[in-house]
């Protein structure tokens, strides 16, 4: 494996230095470990649509986008409906 080299602020770096350290890791496999464990975009939607697929085939549980988008929405309605403590 040939390494890449990418030009970052100096702040970010030392912070992602500290954060591997305090893991016991090099920045080196704290950026591997990083990369390894995150989804692009295509592969998170992939992933969506392989759950929705198996959700419908366990349960028939098919909903529609307006119906996703709603109940992603019902966590933010009941905080809002709570209010402050």
């Amino acid at each position: 494996m040939s390494d890449a080299y990418a030009r970052i602020p100096e702040e970010a770096r030392d912070r992602l230095a500290a954060l591997a350290a305090a893991v016991g890791m090099s920045l080196r496999a704290y950026a591997v470990q990083f990369a390894e464990t995150l989804l692009t975009p295509d592969e998170r939607a992939a992933r969506a649509e392989q759950t929705r697929a198996a959700l419908k085939e366990c349960n028939g549980c098919a909903h529609t986008h307006a119906q996703e988008g709603d109940l992603d929405s019902e966590p933010d309605r009941r905080l809002a409906r709570a209010g402050p403590r």
